[in-house]
């Protein structure tokens, strides 16, 4: 696909998925599954009872990442945070919690239907320090150095130019900032049929970068310190049913998936000079 039919597939699903939510028929983690069980080990369990109480449930609904980088990124009072693709809002809600009423919580998105949910989640949560954006990741509408904190939950792995994107989130940070995102990576190498497939489970559309080739890109960006870390890695038995939807022999592909997807917490610093 091109970089635009990409775009407007990733488009695409989060509109869904937002007015799947608003019309309150709940959400599905990935376009192509037919049922929320086939996607529980990526999207289920990533967030304590206590972290979204008195959240709206839409918020909770309307996640579709694959981890919990408000918890992961340390966030102190008072710092400026930036959520690259902030869906239904509940990482910037939590993030906005988190900084408290001296800090500052963004969130930026390309698609209207989740920007109108986040916005409604903003209210019924009674959240003042937040804000959603729109625009595109790889552009985003924010001044040079003017951020502390990145975050993202499983969005990065769906651009078509993961190299933009890194390029303009060192833009927008401040010297000592850090990048602290979830996202999908590949550990090693994997067959690109079997790959592609794959991806389509776990992140919606191929996309996902092998762990080396995200180190790259993020230190030719200008970031150091950069480190990834495995939340949670998918074994065969999580991707099954999905392979033998797609006319594929989960047991013949076994030894080239098994292990090699994972959840990943992406760490990196913009250096201080």
């Amino acid at each position: 696909m091109s970089d635009q039919d990409i775009k407007t597939v990733v488009k695409d699903k989060y509109r869904l998925a937002a007015l799947r939510v608003t019309e309150g028929a709940g959400t599905s983690c990935c376009g192509t599954a037919s049922s929320r069980g086939e996607c529980d080990p990526i999207t289920s369990n990533l967030y304590a009872g206590d972290e979204t109480a008195g959240l709206p449930e839409e918020a909770i609904k309307a996640s579709l990442g694959c981890g919990n980088p408000t918890t992961l990124a340390a966030l102190e009072a008072g710092e400026t945070v930036l959520d690259l693709g902030s869906g239904g809002g509940i990482d910037v809600l939590l993030s906005a919690r988190r900084v408290g009423p001296t800090g500052r919580a963004y969130g930026l998105d390309m698609t209207d239907e989740m920007l109108e949910l986040a916005r409604e989640n903003q209210r019924k949560g009674g959240i003042a320090n937040a804000e959603f954006l729109k625009g595109e990741i790889e552009r985003i509408p924010l001044p040079d150095a003017s951020v502390d904190v990145i975050i993202s939950n499983c969005v990065i792995n769906l651009s078509a130019d993961k190299d933009r994107v890194l390029a303009e989130a060192f833009r927008v940070l401040r010297p000592g900032g850090r990048l602290a995102v979830s996202d999908v990576v590949v550990h090693g190498t994997v067959p690109a049929e079997i790959r592609r497939s794959v991806e389509l489970w776990i992140g919606c559309v191929a996309g996902a970068l092998e762990e080396g080739e995200y180190r790259e890109k993020l230190a030719r960006a200008g970031f150091e310190a950069v480190d990834v870390e495995p939340t949670r890695v998918y074994r065969l038995a999580d991707a099954r049913a999905f392979l033998a939807a797609a006319g594929l022999d989960a047991d013949a592909v076994a030894p080239e998936v098994d292990g090699k997807f994972m959840s990943a917490f992406v760490r990196a610093r913009k250096p201080r000079a």
